[in-house]
Protein backbone atom coordinates (compact mmCIF):
# COMPACT_ATOMS: atom_id res chain seq x y z
CA UNK A 1 0.00 0.00 0.00
CA UNK A 2 2.71 2.47 0.83
CA UNK A 3 4.38 1.54 -2.81
CA UNK A 4 1.49 2.55 -4.34
CA UNK A 5 0.76 6.25 -2.56
CA UNK A 6 4.47 6.55 -3.44
CA UNK A 7 4.20 6.27 -6.81
CA UNK A 8 0.81 8.05 -7.11
CA UNK A 9 2.26 10.75 -4.88
CA UNK A 10 5.56 11.41 -7.30
CA UNK A 11 3.03 10.99 -10.32
CA UNK A 12 1.07 14.09 -8.90
CA UNK A 13 4.09 15.72 -8.06
CA UNK A 14 5.50 15.26 -11.30
CA UNK A 15 1.84 17.21 -13.32
CA UNK A 16 2.37 20.05 -11.18
CA UNK A 17 3.57 23.04 -12.77
CA UNK A 18 7.23 24.03 -12.34
CA UNK A 19 7.80 26.61 -9.79
CA UNK A 20 9.96 29.31 -11.67
CA UNK A 21 13.15 30.08 -9.88
CA UNK A 22 13.55 33.40 -8.35
CA UNK A 23 15.69 35.63 -10.48
CA UNK A 24 18.58 37.09 -9.63
CA UNK A 25 18.48 40.98 -9.95
CA UNK A 26 22.01 41.40 -10.44
CA UNK A 27 24.06 39.55 -12.85
CA UNK A 28 28.11 40.14 -13.84
CA UNK A 29 28.78 38.27 -17.04
CA UNK A 30 32.54 38.35 -17.40
CA UNK A 31 34.11 36.60 -20.20
CA UNK A 32 37.78 36.56 -19.94
CA UNK A 33 38.60 36.04 -23.89
CA UNK A 34 36.44 39.15 -24.31
CA UNK A 35 37.62 40.92 -21.61
CA UNK A 36 34.85 42.62 -20.73
CA UNK A 37 31.63 42.30 -18.19
CA UNK A 38 28.34 42.69 -19.04
CA UNK A 39 25.55 43.71 -15.61
CA UNK A 40 22.49 42.84 -16.03
CA UNK A 41 19.52 44.29 -14.04
CA UNK A 42 16.00 42.91 -13.67
CA UNK A 43 17.10 40.77 -16.70
CA UNK A 44 18.04 44.01 -18.52
CA UNK A 45 21.31 44.79 -19.82
CA UNK A 46 22.59 47.70 -18.34
CA UNK A 47 26.25 47.69 -19.01
CA UNK A 48 29.04 46.92 -20.88
CA UNK A 49 32.66 47.29 -19.31
CA UNK A 50 35.79 46.57 -20.14
CA UNK A 51 37.83 44.49 -17.89
CA UNK A 52 41.10 42.94 -17.02
CA UNK A 53 41.50 39.54 -15.59
CA UNK A 54 44.22 37.24 -14.69
CA UNK A 55 47.59 37.95 -17.03
CA UNK A 56 49.51 35.49 -18.20
CA UNK A 57 51.19 32.68 -14.95
CA UNK A 58 47.48 33.83 -13.09
CA UNK A 59 44.42 32.64 -13.35
CA UNK A 60 40.84 33.76 -13.33
CA UNK A 61 38.87 31.05 -11.92
CA UNK A 62 35.43 30.31 -14.32
CA UNK A 63 32.24 29.34 -12.71
CA UNK A 64 29.25 31.09 -10.77
CA UNK A 65 28.91 32.51 -7.75
CA UNK A 66 26.98 34.92 -5.12
CA UNK A 67 28.89 37.32 -3.65
CA UNK A 68 30.13 36.31 -0.24
CA UNK A 69 31.23 40.43 1.14
CA UNK A 70 31.82 43.76 -0.07
CA UNK A 71 34.62 46.03 1.02
CA UNK A 72 34.58 49.80 -0.40
CA UNK A 73 38.31 50.22 0.59
CA UNK A 74 39.95 47.41 0.20
CA UNK A 75 43.81 46.83 0.06
CA UNK A 76 45.23 43.73 -1.09
CA UNK A 77 47.26 41.91 2.04
CA UNK A 78 48.58 40.05 -1.19
CA UNK A 79 50.02 42.61 -3.74
CA UNK A 80 51.72 45.46 -1.65
CA UNK A 81 48.86 46.65 -0.22
CA UNK A 82 47.59 47.34 -4.13
CA UNK A 83 43.98 49.44 -3.60
CA UNK A 84 41.19 47.86 -4.71
CA UNK A 85 38.12 50.01 -4.36
CA UNK A 86 34.90 48.68 -4.49
CA UNK A 87 34.98 45.35 -4.09
CA UNK A 88 32.68 42.69 -4.72
CA UNK A 89 34.09 39.47 -3.50
CA UNK A 90 32.78 36.55 -5.12
CA UNK A 91 35.34 33.16 -4.13
CA UNK A 92 37.58 33.58 -1.56
CA UNK A 93 40.00 35.75 -2.43
CA UNK A 94 38.98 37.09 -5.68
CA UNK A 95 36.89 40.03 -6.65
CA UNK A 96 35.60 42.38 -8.79
CA UNK A 97 37.30 45.49 -8.00
CA UNK A 98 38.12 49.15 -9.16
CA UNK A 99 42.35 49.27 -10.40
CA UNK A 100 44.21 52.50 -10.95
CA UNK A 101 45.73 50.65 -13.67
CA UNK A 102 42.84 52.00 -15.94
CA UNK A 103 45.26 52.21 -19.49
CA UNK A 104 45.19 47.89 -19.07
CA UNK A 105 41.66 47.54 -19.13
CA UNK A 106 40.73 45.29 -22.15
CA UNK A 107 43.33 42.94 -22.14
CA UNK A 108 44.63 40.53 -19.16
CA UNK A 109 46.32 42.49 -16.39
CA UNK A 110 45.48 41.09 -13.02
CA UNK A 111 46.76 38.69 -10.77
CA UNK A 112 43.49 36.74 -10.62
CA UNK A 113 40.65 39.68 -10.09
CA UNK A 114 38.36 41.29 -12.02
CA UNK A 115 39.42 44.98 -12.55
CA UNK A 116 37.28 47.75 -13.45
CA UNK A 117 37.56 51.14 -14.00
CA UNK A 118 37.02 52.89 -10.71
CA UNK A 119 33.54 54.52 -11.77
CA UNK A 120 31.80 51.30 -12.63
CA UNK A 121 33.38 49.45 -9.72
CA UNK A 122 31.57 51.73 -7.55
CA UNK A 123 28.36 51.45 -9.66
CA UNK A 124 28.62 47.71 -9.59
CA UNK A 125 29.54 47.19 -5.70
CA UNK A 126 26.13 49.92 -5.16
CA UNK A 127 24.12 48.03 -7.00
CA UNK A 128 25.14 45.18 -5.63
CA UNK A 129 24.73 46.58 -2.18
CA UNK A 130 21.18 48.07 -2.62
CA UNK A 131 20.18 44.77 -3.93
CA UNK A 132 21.61 42.65 -1.55
CA UNK A 133 24.34 39.59 -2.03
CA UNK A 134 21.76 37.18 -2.13
CA UNK A 135 20.11 38.75 -5.20
CA UNK A 136 23.21 39.01 -7.55
CA UNK A 137 25.21 36.56 -9.25
CA UNK A 138 28.66 36.28 -10.55
CA UNK A 139 29.52 34.13 -13.94
CA UNK A 140 33.18 34.26 -15.31
CA UNK A 141 33.44 32.09 -18.57
CA UNK A 142 36.54 31.76 -20.78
Amino acid sequence: MRIIAFVFGGLFLALLPAVPAHADRVVARVSISEQVMHVYHHGQLMYEWPVSTARQGKITPTGDWRPQFLSRNHRSSRYNNAPMPYSVFYSGHYAIHGTDQISRLGRPASAGCVRLHPDNARVFFDMVRSEGMEQTRVIVVN
